[in-house]
């Protein structure tokens, strides 16, 4: 059997640019790997490919889906997501599986009993540290939710303002839920073996402006790729459970 990568965090996080730079910078890394691919029932965004980012059918079809018990079916963010468990099973055996999306079918592979037998290294990117939390949780007058959800927010809008120009109200209610979702999620960050903290969201262009990344980019894709060698990088973190009440 293969080995299982997970690579999972809030939408917006830097998860994609990470995954893209590794295959990039350490392709002896990336060597008969396959991604995982999910069905998911939103529109594709620009630049993505049906079959490659994800499988896009209409959510009924997904919704039929919750039928079969080789599928778990999920609301993710008001999308919903099928993950194929058989197809999985079959992909480790051929080689090692790379996952790279949301933290809730992150964690059904981190932990689901089918794939109990299967070895795996599960990554959560943060959008802070936990020198930051616990930092952040001494404050007596800080609603910490709102400053995850806010600090998202931001993210989310740089991103989408790069890939739109303009933003309807839809780009702007799918942003709010997916900023809002961004604590809970973090409340997950237990069930991973390894956090990484990064600022360099997918709307920063520290991840290809100047063909190297830099900043917390960098960082990132370096704690990422010593991970995957078999390393322990001084900027990996491990959360315990309970951190974010």
């Amino acid at each position: 059997m293969g080995k299982l990568i997970i690579l999972a965090g809030p939408s917006g996080i830097g998860k994609s640019p990470l995954a893209k730079s590794l295959k990039r910078f350490y392709p002896e890394l990336y060597t008969n790997v396959k991604m995982l691919v999910l069905y998911n029932s939103r529109d594709s965004r620009p630049g993505e490919e049906d079959g490659e980012d994800y499988h896009f059918r209409k959510r009924e079809e997904i919704q039929g889906l919750a039928d079969d018990n080789r599928y778990v079916v999920m609301d993710v963010r008001g999308d919903l997501q099928a993950l194929d468990l058989e197809s999985v099973q079959a992909d480790l055996e051929r080689g090692d599986l790379f996952f790279e999306g949301n933290p809730f079918i992150g964690k059904i592979l981190a932990i689901h009993e089918r794939l109990s037998k299967v070895q795996k290294i599960s990554v959560f990117v943060a959008p802070l540290s936990l020198e930051e939390i616990n930092y952040l949780k001494r404050m007596d007058q800080l609603d910490l939710p709102g400053m995850v959800t806010d600090i998202m927010r931001r993210k989310l809008l740089r991103r989408t303002r790069k890939q739109k120009q303009e933003l309807s109200l839809k780009d702007l209610e799918n942003i709010e839920k997916r900023a809002g979702s961004a604590y809970q999620e973090l409340q997950m960050t237990h069930f991973f073996d390894y956090v990484i903290p990064n600022y360099d969201g997918e709307d920063s262009e520290n991840w290809d402006a100047f063909y190297y990344p830099v900043g917390s980019a960098r960082k990132a894709l370096i704690a990422f790729a010593g991970l995957l060698a078999g390393q322990m990088p001084k900027t990996v973190e491990q959360w315990p459970e309970g951190l974010l009440p």
